[in-house]
């Protein structure tokens, strides 16, 4: 079978189906800003591959995406006890572009016109659930979960939240936005973030059943029934997300976000002010 490896995102190519694997199980594939950028590539990759008629988006190991790498975000300056003012400079416009790279992913994701479909083989948390919730069609293994637990480390996940509202109602949207709750599989296929469950063994393969159900489609009938969602259903999600990554970014700058994260690496509790 044809088969890329992409530093930490492997794509793999079977039948009608282009699988991404997110490749960092030690670190529960969590996303670097690099792997941001090659999950783009690789779905453009898998786009222009005229055989591949559905995208498959799964983890390897027992996690799906646990979220963004924490220490990727963080300002502190190793040589001094506080971060100089060049460093929160520097550190600013990382934080922008960092989640406008995160926001660009997502919005390609529901503007492509290959079905994308979600394997989800075991949490998926922040920048992890919003992988799963900009995908088409989700298939979640019974050990899988989905949550949103951003504040409990001073963040804001405003990429994620807009996703969140467009799948499912407002107000599951803000249980989970506000208490930082994970659902468990079935509570999360109950609500409609997950669309099948099936045996941990067996998410993968469900996938690709899936992905041959689509690929009996028209190709024209899959790209125009995409931009329909997009176009009518998500007419106002590119601004809403636009928006939301600006939170996000914003969200990085407060002292509570680099206590909370600072607190995430050393293993302690936060201490709020």
């Amino acid at each position: 079978m044809p088969r890329q490896s992409r530093n930490l995102v492997e794509v793999k190519v079977i039948d009608c189906a282009g699988t991404i694997i997110i490749n960092r199980a030690d670190h529960g594939n969590r996303l670097t800003r690099s792997m941001v950028g090659q999950l783009s590539d690789a779905i453009d990759d898998l786009y222009r591959e005229k055989a591949v008629r559905a995208i498959i988006l799964t983890g390897a190991g027992e996690t799906f995406c646990a979220g963004i790498d924490l220490h990727e975000l963080g300002v502190r300056d190793t040589s001094s006890a506080s971060p100089s003012m060049d460093n929160l400079r520097v550190a600013q416009q990382r934080w922008g572009d960092d989640a406008a790279a995160f926001r660009d992913l997502i919005v390609h994701m529901l503007e492509i016109s290959k079905p994308i479909i979600a394997s989800v083989n075991g949490p998926a948390l922040s920048a992890g659930a919003g992988l799963v919730a900009a995908s088409d069609i989700v298939v979640a293994s019974e050990s899988a979960s989905f949550g949103v637990p951003d504040p409990h480390f001073g963040l804001v996940a405003g990429v994620v939240a807009p996703l969140v509202c467009h799948r499912v109602a407002t107000g599951l949207a803000s249980r989970l936005l506000l208490t930082g709750v994970t659902l468990g599989a079935t509570e999360a296929h109950r609500l409609g973030l997950f669309h099948e469950l099936v045996d941990p063994l067996k998410a993968w393969a469900r996938a690709m059943e899936l992905a041959h159900l689509c690929a009996a489609g028209a190709p024209e009938a899959m790209q125009l029934t995409k931009r329909l969602l997009n176009e009518t259903v998500g007419e106002h999600l590119p601004t809403q997300l636009a928006v939301g990554a600006a939170l996000q970014a914003t969200s990085c700058t407060t002292e509570a976000a680099q206590d909370g994260i600072a607190a995430f690496l050393e293993q302690r509790p936060p201490q709020w002010k």
